[in-house]
């Protein structure tokens, strides 16, 4: 019988963390589920990327919500300095393949130059243990295999945002055996998520929530690339993963220190068209058709694989692609017939954390 493990409280209770990107999506639920744990949760990140936000709607972190740009290298490096955290959590990123396009200099100043400045601050603050680099599946040099890629395989990336990812993959490596390598030196860890869906995603330029925004307004949403193969996830799927990580970076050191996969099970790979129909079954009057013009390119076939973090985190997937997708229409629902986003996000944490003692 697998052995699913939760977040310790008792580990996150009164610890202050820094958590770069807080208010985009994921952050947003990270930030929640953090303060739901007890930790001191300290924002750093530009205004929200979309409108509506989770972030606006769910958070609330006061003095503790900085806005701070990480291309800047002496805003974060004072930021920092003068949080003094214990855990770093980066999030803060350029996400989308698309954008990525338009303007690929902002993608690296963003993706690969942020991440450089962010761990210079930590080289420069003490008090940091332990530090959660978020990247992204992308990282990989994907060769459109049928089989998931695991930690090991190499780094690449075809468009702008995938091979920032790859490059900060490196980038991660080559402080961590750089600088800190001996013991006793904060521990860097690097995570990859699959495509991460849930309630609270208002981003432009992403399938679940262009959907969201379609089937609310009873318009029909268009599907760029149907056939593509993605690796879908509730958020609540790699956020424990982060959080899992970064308790056994600070516990248990160098031991932990590389590049860790949090994949969904191999019958969450779907095609999006596959995704949109389910998503469908969970809203009245949804529709959807395909555009037939031509697209950038994006990847058509990834998976990864997360077989190191079941076994050495006890990091499980909890939910099914169906569960995941009935999660978010109903949060979306609830939320539109006037219920609170934060209420929504701590009932769907709670939900998450019974189903790893079911």
């Amino acid at each position: 019988m697998e052995v699913v493990v939760n977040p310790n409280p008792s580990f996150w209770r009164g610890r202050r963390v820094l958590l770069t990107g807080h208010t985009g999506f994921k952050g947003a639920w990270t930030a929640l589920w953090l303060e739901n744990l007890g930790a001191e949760v300290h924002g750093l990140a530009l205004a929200p990327p979309s409108e509506p936000s989770l972030f606006a709607l769910a958070c609330d972190l006061g003095q503790r919500d900085r806005r701070v740009d990480i291309r800047d290298c002496d805003a974060v490096l004072s930021h920092v300095r003068d949080i003094c955290p214990d855990i770093v959590i980066h999030m803060a990123a350029q996400s989308l393949v698309r954008p990525s396009y338009r303007d690929p200099v902002a993608t690296y100043a963003v993706n690969v130059m942020g991440l450089v400045h962010l761990l210079e601050a930590v080289r420069q603050t003490p008090s940091i243990r332990a530090i959660v680099n978020v990247t992204s599946d992308k990282c990989y040099e994907n060769r459109e295999w049928l089989w998931a890629y695991r930690e090991d395989e190499p780094m690449g990336g075809y468009d702008p945002y995938s091979s920032s990812k790859g490059c900060a993959e490196l980038v991660t490596s080559a402080w961590r055996r750089s600088f800190w390598a001996a013991d006793g030196a904060p521990a860097l860890a690097s995570a990859r998520a699959g495509n991460v869906i849930g309630g609270g995603d208002w981003a432009l330029d992403r399938i679940v929530p262009d959907c969201v925004r379609a089937f609310s307004a009873g318009e029909i949403v268009t599907l760029r690339n149907p056939s593509a193969v993605r690796p879908w996830q509730h958020v609540l799927e790699p956020v424990c993963g982060y959080l899992l990580l970064a308790e056994r970076l600070a516990e248990r050191g160098m031991s932990f220190a590389e590049g860790w996969n949090f994949g969904p099970s191999e019958a969450a790979a779907l095609p999006v068209a596959e995704v949109v129909r389910i998503l469908a079954c969970h809203w009245e009057g949804a529709t959807w058709a395909t555009d037939p013009g031509p697209q950038l390119h994006e990847a058509a076939f990834l998976k990864i694989d997360a077989s190191k973090a079941k076994a050495r985190l006890g990091w499980y997937p909890r939910l099914t692609i169906d569960d995941a997708l009935r999660w978010t229409a109903q949060w979306h629902c609830r939320h539109a017939l006037g219920e609170k986003a934060a209420d929504l996000c701590r009932e769907q944490i709670i939900q998450f954390q019974e189903q790893g003692q079911m």
